[in-house]
């Protein structure tokens, strides 16, 4: 179960909650099948409970979302877009990140 600062993305309300947010916005693409997802899921949370109101932390299922996860060329999970201003600023692939390099990834761009 994820924090609950973080939010749950759908090929519905994607634009609404992303490229219209005033914050920058983390976007965790994944599925409940993958195990690098999983392994990664812990430092999200962690991110979402300390940089809550500074940061945006979202994810998007890609096996229910598939129209957004197409839209943005996503192949591999996990793939974490880092949006500001509606835009792609930075996009890590796979699950070899560390907390400190997410954290200075989305605080560059406050």
């Amino acid at each position: 179960m994820s924090h609950p600062n973080v939010h749950n993305l759908t090929d519905a309300n994607f634009d609404q909650e992303v490229l219209n947010a005033a914050t920058p916005v983390l976007v965790d693409f994944w599925a409940t099948w993958c195990g690098p997802c999983k392994m990664i899921a812990p430092i999200i949370d962690e991110i979402a409970a300390e940089k809550s109101g500074t940061f945006k932390i979202c994810k998007v299922d890609v096996d229910e979302n598939q129209a957004i996860s197409a839209r943005f060329g996503i192949r591999a999970i996990p793939t974490l877009l880092i949006f500001k201003n509606g835009d792609v600023k930075e996009q890590i692939v796979g699950g070899a990140v560390t907390k400190g390099d997410l954290v200075a990834k989305l605080e560059a761009l406050a």
